[in-house]
């Protein structure tokens, strides 16, 4: 795949991510309205009065959510990961790379973080310079060469250049909100208004209120897979474009496809690495692909060996 150019990346995914600030927050505000209108549909005056007594509270509360999720994201990767900081005594060969390949380009060095598993990955995170970060598995460590590592680094700094990691956690923040509601809305309708004859709540609402949130959760990871499968694509070009290497980062990835698993539970975490299409067979390959946030490894091996 042809590399688009930097300049030009950036543009597009600080569009994307304005996108994505207007996109979710709408899809909250119609979905709103819409559980309403579902429920009073004769009544529109009854609407829109309730409309605009609700809306203000569901703002205030999906921008609390946001702004701590947004700005409180890398402690809760590091304890979801349980990673540690990578220094340069500690590694000086790791540190020296990343370091090199950011002068190189004029970046300034992101952190580097490491995770103890014998998995091979690696991921990059942050929303600003003083965020960014890089992090590796002791696997990918152990187990790459020098010239294999360097095309991974290269790949992880390419996606902070590009601003995905920012766009990434938009959407996870996002999706997140839509998943808690849907949750939410199950309990309540289980162990409240579904059980309960002397409830207050209507089931009536209660179920067109699960059913639209439902909706909006599957349209927002919808949005998210639209954006994520390119753009490991972009990054395994740009790092190309920095180390003058396909070979390397070929191969890199061949290792990684036979040990990607990192035990980590959280999804949001893992669809951050450098590999998590997974590996399924039979219909569960095809529903994996269709829902993966990650294109093929084997697509993008075979597009590296082709710049060879």
């Amino acid at each position: 795949m042809e590399y688009i150019g930097l300049q030009k990346q950036i543009r597009q995914n600080n569009f994307r991510s304005l996108l994505l600030l207007i996109s979710f927050p709408a899809l909250i505000i119609f979905g709103t309205y819409l559980v309403l209108f579902l429920s009073y549909h004769s009544e529109i005056e009854t609407v829109n009065t309730l409309f605009l007594q609700v809306i203000p509270f569901i703002i205030v509360g999906v921008g609390i959510w946001f702004f701590i999720a947004f700005y409180a994201h890398t402690s809760i990767i590091n304890r979801a990961t349980k990673s540690k900081s990578l220094s340069r005594t500690k590694n000086p060969e790791i540190y020296n790379l990343t370091e090199n390949l950011c002068m190189s380009i004029g970046m300034k060095m992101p952190k580097l973080f490491i995770i103890e598993s014998s998995g091979l990955n690696a991921f990059a995170s942050g929303i600003n310079e003083s965020t960014f970060a890089v992090t590796l598995t002791t696997g990918l460590i152990n187990h790459l060469n020098k010239d294999e590592i360097e095309g991974v680094i290269a790949h992880e700094l390419t996606h902070i250049r590009n601003k995905d990691v920012r766009l990434l956690i938009i959407s996870i923040v996002f999706v997140g909100i839509f998943g808690f509601l849907v949750q939410i809305m199950m309990r309540s309708f289980i162990y409240g208004g579904g059980r309960r004859r002397d409830s207050k709540m209507d089931p009536k609402i209660m179920i067109i209120a699960i059913a639209v949130a439902t909706v909006g959760y599957f349209l927002s990871i919808l949005f998210r897979f639209a954006l994520s499968r390119k753009r490991e694509y972009l990054a395994d070009a740009g790092a190309v474009e920095l180390t003058k290497n396909a070979h390397a980062l070929a191969c890199a990835l061949r290792k990684i496809s036979t040990n990607p698993d990192v035990d980590i539970k959280s999804d949001d975490v893992k669809q951050m690495f450098i590999e998590n299409s997974g590996k399924k067979k039979g219909i569960l390959a095809s529903l994996r692909t269709l829902f993966s946030t990650h294109p093929p490894i084997e697509k993008r091996i075979e597009i590296l060996e082709h710049q060879l």
